[in-house]
């Protein structure tokens, strides 16, 4: 069994049907979401549009409870640029994804962790900037939560870990923004250095879960644009070079 994983799609509805064209070549029929789905200023409708028809197994992440719970004028400056070009429907649509799922027995999704759609898994940040976690964070941040593959997003960067005890936590990297910066809770920058979107295939096998990271060539200039004539300069600059 063959699973596709994306998360932090932000919009970038080129990203997005190259990933989904990609795992349509390899075979791929199943696809699950880890969320961040729409904001930024690229295409946040058309995106909702093209997952709504689709309708994969998908969970929120910390921009679909922003979209959903703040007034428009506290808004970040992506979710801000999202709130005002989806409709009703769309919202509808975020509201009824569950934040964290159980896809199998042995198969876990959340968006951070388990215990905050906020919380980075697999990193740690310092005053001195981010690290990849030491795996005692990890262990305490993942709750208790025992399945053998545990799937996570919300960091935009690709790791795949096995921890001692022998559970594996994969997260596939960003469809749609492979790189930010951020200032809580101190500032750091996430990069990734190349400007393809990411996603992971995760396959059960007789030895168990195995992961494989993909990064898939798509018009990453013409996103750019996008974000250039929507006065999103460091969005152009991501999109452009993986660097925030």
């Amino acid at each position: 069994m063959q699973i596709a994983v994306l998360s932090d799609i932000h919009g970038n509805l080129r990203a997005l049907d190259a990933v989904l064209a990609d795992a349509e070549r390899r075979g791929i029929g199943r696809i699950v979401n880890l969320g961040d789905i729409l904001s930024g200023p690229l295409d946040p409708a058309g995106t909702a549009d093209r997952l709504m028809a689709l309708g994969l197994e998908t969970i929120r992440g910390n921009h679909e409870r922003q979209l959903l719970d703040l007034p428009p004028e506290r808004m970040g400056i992506s979710d801000a640029a999202a709130i005002g070009r989806l409709e009703p429907r769309h919202l509808e649509w975020l509201a009824a994804l569950p934040e964290t799922l159980w896809l199998e027995h042995d198969l876990y999704a959340c968006h951070g962790s388990p215990a905050s759609d906020l919380e980075y898994l697999l990193e740690t940040v310092e005053p001195e900037g981010c690290r990849m976690a030491h795996e005692e964070e990890v262990v305490t941040r993942l709750s208790g939560i025992d399945a053998p593959m545990i799937l996570c997003g919300h960091t935009h960067l690709p790791r795949h870990l096995r921890l001692q005890d022998g559970r594996q936590v994969v997260n596939p990297g960003s469809v749609g923004l492979p790189a930010y910066a951020d200032d809580h809770p101190y500032p750091h920058v996430m990069e990734t250095r190349t400007p393809h979107a990411r996603y992971a295939v995760i396959a059960r096998g007789a030895e168990g879960w195995s992961a494989e990271r993909i990064a898939v060539p798509y018009d990453w200039q013409a996103a750019a644009a996008d974000a250039s004539a929507a006065g999103r300069e460091d969005w152009a600059r991501a999109l452009t070079n993986g660097i925030a």
